[in-house]
């Protein structure tokens, strides 16, 4: 069993930046694909960012957010980040950091076996 907890979150102001971390016990995620969602007030859950496994050679954010969201990992550290620069208010939501058993990178959050509970990011304008 893996268990996810993101850090990382608080009140930042537009334009600012912000990055968030998740750290996994239980067992090593260094095989394991990576990824971010996130959930805006009265919205659904939301696609961010995945990573691939072992060297996260293969990483990509959504389209809307690839200029300014970049996933990253360090296996040795059991951990993944999320870094978030030039935040906007519609940026605000709850992100969760999920793995799932398979080394590749995925978009969809069925594909998904574990899940943190979620840390809020809430952007000033």
């Amino acid at each position: 069993q893996v268990q996810l907890v993101e850090s990382g979150g608080g009140l930042v102001q537009a334009g600012g930046s912000m990055r968030l971390s998740c750290v996994a016990s239980g067992r090593t995620i260094s095989s394991y694909g990576m990824g971010w969602f996130r959930q805006g007030p009265g919205k659904e859950r939301e696609f961010v960012a995945a990573i691939s496994g072992w060297a996260g050679d293969n990483r990509y954010s959504a389209d809307s957010l690839k200029d300014r969201f970049t996933i990253s990992r360090d296996n040795a550290k059991n951990t993944v980040y999320l870094q978030m620069n030039s935040l906007k208010p519609e940026d605000t939501a709850v992100y969760y950091c999920a793995a799932r058993l398979s080394e590749a990178p995925s978009s969809w959050n069925n594909e998904y076996n574990y899940w943190g509970q979620g840390t809020q990011v809430a952007v000033s304008s």
